[in-house]
């Protein structure tokens, strides 16, 4: 700025003043008009903001249309929205951008709109590259950094920043057990980025130097704190996750954790140096912005300096000025400026404080969805319109042009606006007077190549000889990619194609791009087929190119015996018309969740020998499937012949449980329904599960009907209704298992409902009446009429016996008025509990056993069918929301199953069901053997958090904190797996060597930083 005013510029030379006035200008001109826009919203602090002003005019340039839109990784969180669509950023005149689709980099001339290169990576790019002087930075869900040059794409240097190049699936694609999901920022010549999700499998931050790629330091320590959770009083050791654009300011990076608030690091060592998860329980998401001495982070500021919370603004997209900022509100943008005031504390001591005035607020005609600020406009991304907002002076909307998609993607830079939505399309606008946009596209894209017959033939003969349509496949040694291209072609199937050869990759990876099919359904990586480094034991079909013309080596053969999913995992190799055909069978030493409680035994525990710790990810994603609120306590998932079934609202759903991808879903609407909204009040723990698994079928009851599904279709094959007569006042389904091809259940007391507050139609825990049905076709085989009543927890079957408690009907445990504050009655005195009958019965035929009315106090029933014991015990909870009043707790027994005689009886105070785990009874409170009742040590240190205890012969899970779990075959204590939080009763189960969990937090907004579906096995 030059000041004519003063004295001193009066006395000078009035063409030297002219000449420094130009010089001023020119360099002012300059800075406003040549900024670049090299990171995801503009620079380090993510501000969204140039000073650089809109051209009088804007005209559509050229339009770029991917040949896929976004795919995102968490396509269903309202947190986790970083890779919604393809962010560009700008250097000079080249446009980049990543793409999560077919997992490529994409650079375009911004003038012409003509692509100048593409690079590929090995893994969906979900983050803005981060330009600095003649290259660009990529973080790939591969796990490395890449650096590209600016002008041709070469490769410069690449960093992995996870410790070893293991492989898991992650949200439905095979990328690093360490995906680089910390968007990388560039500042002083140096980039910092980070690997890995999960804290327990590690989380790695990295500073690297962006000329030579050298490391300057990294923190890899920060994954396994032990440290205090969202929940208050919950503590687990689970530390930092890395999900969103870093930012960096003076001495600070800041890492978004996900769903929860940043977490905040030395520049100068990579200390970290504070991360406030507990005392922001609900805060949180991977957005993040640096403005003034503030971060803005979901909606609320936090100073920079302690991470302490300053105050709340609001969700919306904001832009940070010199200034001030501007922010969406709803319907409006309001702009503010900072202002320091004086504020007076509690004794009315007057103190500074730095505070925002509302300057002015502009009405929107849309709304919107995100938005920068380039000089005195606003530009607006809507859904199908981008428009710019003239925020300082006129306050309207003076241009606006439609495009495809929700803009979620801009960036301003040297006189162009480029605009992405979540389409996958990409425009550029600028002043220029030229007409007629241009169209960009793949420099790969053309014509589809034609299919080769031998290809052709052989996926023919491969799906003519396995059946396997779907779900993952390897081809190893793929050659120029044919045979996994017409797979893809002629299935459904997810194809990985391996090649060590890099010039094969490349004409493997630009063949199957050009037929369509690149990153959405066929992947192409650079590995040796020997060690391929994908995940073990998942996929549903391997084979090989090169085993078509010649035969399979020992190392490749190896590795596809690996690789191959238990269940049904198929090999077929070999030429045409003598290709040989190995199906894997089951896992020896996996274990079966069948039922609610494992079994019909109710023993809790999958008895599976192969689970143990410490665990570490093997799949995770989003599942777009509504589970009901946790805090109802609904069914637990089910596992059997490598299939995870869970139950929904208003359906059920299969996935594999060796790669997580979707077998099928079946609508049912209103499934579990009553279970969803209510808080801690009755659930399974009363009513028990309303589906199970039998043999090749998957059982599930809605009122007097039971469906008959097919275990690897979801076909529905048959409909069963409860056998009572027409007249019957109740005929609701209750009871429901299934042994050794029979399937029992009961007719629910459908006027004793227990909730106090809720009209719950159909949670109900007694019935009047047992029968048993043949699996297959529903024909009964025989009915039990007890004397009073039988409470559907104290029912157990174990071999060729089913116990039942027949006891009067409690009336104490009835609610007639329910009301939403109601609360449940005093728990009963043992003298006021009604005598009961423990009955044994053969399950084949339903004629009775034996009968015993010595002092039967069971609400719940269990047995060991290999100690020939039955278990008596109450039901037990660690919270104090619900409980029937005849849970009076306090007694454990076990009786003789062969006559009914009692072998021990204890007094005891046990936190959770008791399970049965080969010859020890244990829950959280005690343990004893199975036998003789003698206690038995154990100790079992558990934090925050309800809900039960499963176990399998190693491993007993629980929730603590975060996920907890003990493994018995180690002395190490209760260990956490971090990140997440299960449910409120039984999420995670172990079984099939793996510990299997869908997302336990339903509805629940505190900021565990992941909310995903996923299983663990143990580290390798």
């Amino acid at each position: 700025m030059v000041c004519f005013a003063s004295p001193k510029c009066q006395r000078r030379p009035l063409g030297l003043v002219i000449l420094l006035t130009v010089f001023f200008l020119i360099v002012s001109f300059q800075d406003v008009f040549a900024a670049d826009w090299p990171m995801y919203r503009a620079d380090e602090a993510r501000s969204g903001y140039t000073p650089e002003a809109f051209p009088n005019q804007l005209k559509l340039r050229w339009v770029y249309r991917a040949g896929h839109p976004p795919k995102p990784a968490w396509e269903t969180s309202q947190r986790m929205n970083f890779d919604d669509a393809f962010q560009p950023i700008v250097m000079g005149d080249v446009v980049v951008f990543g793409s999560s689709a077919d997992d490529k980099v994409v650079a375009i001339d911004a003038k012409s709109g003509r692509v100048r290169w593409e690079f590929f990576t090995e893994g969906p790019v979900r983050f803005a590259p981060a330009g600095w002087r003649d290259r660009v930075f990529v973080a790939s869900d591969d796990g490395c950094l890449y650096a590209l040059s600016l002008g041709d794409g070469r490769l410069l240097w690449k960093h992995r920043g996870g410790p070893d190049d293991r492989k898991i699936v992650g949200n439905g694609r095979v990328i690093s057990l360490w995906p680089a999901r910390g968007g990388p920022v560039v500042t002083d010549d140096k980039v910092y980025f980070t690997a890995g999700i999960w804290p327990s499998d590690g989380v790695y931050l990295h500073a690297l130097d962006a000329e030579s790629g050298r490391v300057i330091w990294t923190n890899d320590h920060t994954g396994g704190l032990d440290m205090a959770q969202p929940h208050s009083g919950a503590q687990a050791k689970s530390g930092v996750s890395a999900q969103g654009y870093l930012l960096a300011k003076d001495e600070r990076v800041y890492v978004p954790t996900g769903r929860a608030v940043p977490a905040v690091f030395d520049r100068a060592d990579g200390q970290l140096l504070y991360y406030h998860l507990q005392k922001n329980q609900k805060r949180g998401g991977s957005w993040a912005m640096l403005t003034d001495h503030f971060l803005l982070n979901s909606g609320c500021l936090f100073d920079q300096e302690s991470g302490d919370l300053v105050s709340q603004l609001g969700l919306g997209s904001a832009a940070a000025l010199p200034d001030g900022i501007v922010r969406a509100e709803g319907g409006s943008l309001g702009q503010y400026r900072w202002a320091d005031v004086k504020v007076p504390d509690r004794r009315g001591e007057l103190l500074p404080q730095r505070t925002m005035e509302k300057v002015r607020l502009i009405d929107c005609e849309r709304h919107v969805l995100d938005f920068i600020v380039t000089g005195s406009d606003v530009v607006c991304g809507e859904d199908g319109r981008v428009c710019a907002i003239d925020y300082t002076r006129q306050q309207n909307t003076w241009w606006s042009h439609e495009v495809d998609g929700r803009v979620l993607g801009l960036a301003y830079s040297n006189g162009r606006l480029i605009v992405s939505t979540d389409w996958g399309v990409v425009y550029c606008f600028d002043g220029e007077r030229e007409a007629g946009p241009q169209a960009g596209s793949s420099e790969l894209a053309g014509l589809e190549p034609a299919p080769d017959a031998a290809d052709v033939d052989a996926a023919a003969e491969i799906i003519n000889r396995t059946g396997i349509t779907e779900g993952f496949c390897v081809d190893l040694d793929c050659g120029t990619g044919g045979l996994a291209l017409e797979l893809a072609r002629q299935t459904r199937l997810h194809v990985y194609a391996i090649q060590s050869d890099e010039k094969l990759v490349a004409i493997a990876r630009r063949r199957i791009e050009q037929a369509g099919f690149y990153g959405t359904r066929v992947i192409v990586l650079h590995a040796e087929s020997a060690r391929s480094s994908l995940p073990k034991q998942f996929a549903n079909l391997v084979v090989s190119s090169r085993s078509l013309t010649q035969p399979m080596g020992s190392s490749v053969a190896e590795e596809s015996r690996r690789l191959q999913r238990p269940y049904g995992g198929t090999i077929c190799v070999g030429g045409l018309g003598r290709m040989a055909v190995d199906v894997r069978s089951e896992l020896a030493g996996a274990g079966s969740w069948t039922h609610q409680n494992a079994n019909p035994a109710n023993t809790i525990c999958s008895m599976d020998e192969l689970v143990k710790g410490p665990l570490e990810m093997f799949w995770f994603r989003d599942v777009d499937f509504e589970l009901p609120n946790r805090h109802g306590q609904g069914p637990a998932p089910l596992f059997h012949r490598g299939i995870m079934i869970v139950g929904g609202v208003d359906g059920l759903c299969a996935l594999d449980a060796y790669n997580g991808h979707t077998m099928w879903m079946v609508e049912l609407k209103g499934n579990l329904g009553e279970y969803d909204g209510i808080h801690h009040d009755v659930g399974v723990g009363e009513t028990g599960s309303n589906f199970c698994i039998g043999d090749d079928s998957v059982y599930v009851k809605s009122g007097e009907t039971c469906l008959r599904i097919e275990l690897t279709t979801g076909r529905i094959l048959a409909e069963f209704k409860t056998p009572v007569s027409g007249e019957a006042t109740n005929r609701a389904w209750g009871y429901l298992s299934y042994s050794q091809g029979t399937l029992y259940g009961s007719v629910s007391n459908e006027e004793h409902r227990v909730s106090p507050r809720y009209e719950l139609s159909t949670l109900y825990t007694e019935s009047v009446s047992l029968f048993a049905l043949d699996g297959k076709t529903g024909a009964v085989k025989w009915r039990y009429q007890p004397e009073h009543s039988i409470r559907n927890n104290a029912i157990t079957i174990g071999g060729k016996s089913l116990f039942l408690v027949d006891r009067p009907l409690m009336m104490a445990d009835r609610v007639t008025a329910p009301r939403r504050d109601g609360r449940h009655l005093p728990l009963l005195k043992p003298e006021e509990i009604s005598e009961a009958t423990l009955v044994s019965l053969d399950a084949a035929t339903g004629e009775i056993r034996w009968k015993q009315a010595d002092d039967v106090f069971a609400t719940q029933l269990a047995v060991s069918e290999q100690h020939g014991v039955v278990l008596m015990n109450y039901q037990a909870v660690r919270h104090s929301f619900f409980k029937l009043p005849t849970e009076i707790g306090g007694r454990i027994a076990g009786l003789d199953a062969a006559t009914g005689r009692r072998l021990w009886d204890a007094r005891a105070d046990y936190k959770t069901r008791p399970l049965i785990r080969g010859d020890e009874v244990i829950a959280q409170g005690g343990a004893w053997e199975v036998q003789s009742g003698k206690p038995v040590a154990f100790e079992l240190n558990r934090s925050y958090g309800c809900g039960q205890i499963s176990a399998s012969a190693n491993l007993m899970l629980f929730r603590s904190g975060t996920l907890g779990y003990l493994d018995l075959s180690r002395q190490a204590g209760t260990e956490n797996y971090g990140g997440i939080r299960p449910s409120c009763w039984i999420n995670a189960i172990p079984a099939g060597g793996l510990v299997l969990v869908p997302d336990g937090s339903a509805q629940c907004n505190c900021s565990y930083q992941m909310q995903a579906w996923f299983a663990l096995r143990e580290h390798e």
